[in-house]
């Protein structure tokens, strides 16, 4: 189906049978990225003295029981409710159906030779999303496709769809990147790590706080009053997706929790006038 959309009186099109899906989908008990080094998701039949939930054994439809963890085993999208003492739910967070936004690929720089700051304080082996690199990138931006940021990292490798993080930590951002994306209204940010935040931050999770507005050290959050911006991590986009601007939809099942497992699809914009 072809859709024509109006931003600031200027027309856009998009073709909504040709997405991109630029997430990472959960193979139950097949390779999956890991983070923590947590269980695999998996699945399992379910089974009774009378039935048993598989085909290729014998019954008569397949009906599994399914475990997962979706901050660790794969593209994801995550509410305030992450760092709140209140239950804040991604199912009430998350209502926008197609979100104009930006994609741009960005190299993290190792975290000695920037001036940007961390806290905890950055070590030897760190390496950041700068402010200096996400304003190279969107120095340019057109604001009306600023409402969701989606950030590829180089080195862009497939293994990103099976990578076992506690080998091989990931960059993460730096206090003046978030505070610069949280300056340009960002609403919903994508991104190719596990974690905006160090791997091991002391559980201080800074760049979380600053983009939900929370202070330091604090999980208290207005139940009725707060952050309505979503971050999704874990992400996967392929080489051949071009920067620039497209239409997302961020997708998820109907999980009353603080986040959930999400397909992204990204679709080509075209200009009508």
């Amino acid at each position: 189906m072809k859709i024509n959309f109006t931003i600031d009186g200027k027309v856009f099109s998009c073709d909504t049978s040709e997405p991109i899906d630029i997430s990472i989908p959960i193979i139950f008990n097949g390779e999956q990225p890991n983070t923590y080094d947590v269980d695999k998701a998996a699945a399992k039949a379910v089974e009774t003295a009378e039935f048993v939930g598989d085909t290729r054994r014998g019954g008569s439809c397949n009906f599994e029981e399914y475990k997962l963890i979706p901050h660790c085993n794969g593209t994801h999208t995550e509410c305030v409710g992450h760092i709140s003492l209140e239950r804040i739910s991604i199912h009430n967070t998350l209502s926008d159906s197609f979100i104009p936004a930006t994609f741009i690929t960005v190299t993290p720089e190792k975290a000695f030779d920037s001036q940007d700051n961390y806290i905890p304080a950055k070590s030897e082996n760190d390496f950041m999303i700068t402010k200096k690199a996400l304003e190279v990138k969107l120095k340019d931006s057109d604001m009306k496709f600023l409402e969701g940021l989606i950030i590829r990292t180089l080195p862009n490798e497939d293994s990103k769809k099976s990578r076992q993080y506690m080998k091989q930590h990931p960059p993460f951002f730096s206090i003046e990147g978030m505070e610069y994306i949280l300056k340009l209204n960002i609403k919903h940010l994508l991104i190719d790590i596990p974690s905006v935040d160090r791997t091991f931050d002391e559980g201080k999770l800074t760049a979380h706080h600053i983009f939900w507005d929370v202070p330091f050290g604090s999980h208290d959050v207005d139940k009725e009053k707060h952050s309505m911006r979503t971050i999704t991590e874990m992400i996967y986009a392929s080489n051949d997706i071009e920067d620039g601007r497209y239409l997302i939809n961020i997708q998820i099942p109907d999980f009353v929790a603080d986040a959930a497992p999400s397909r992204i699809l990204l679709y080509k914009i075209g200009i009508k006038n």
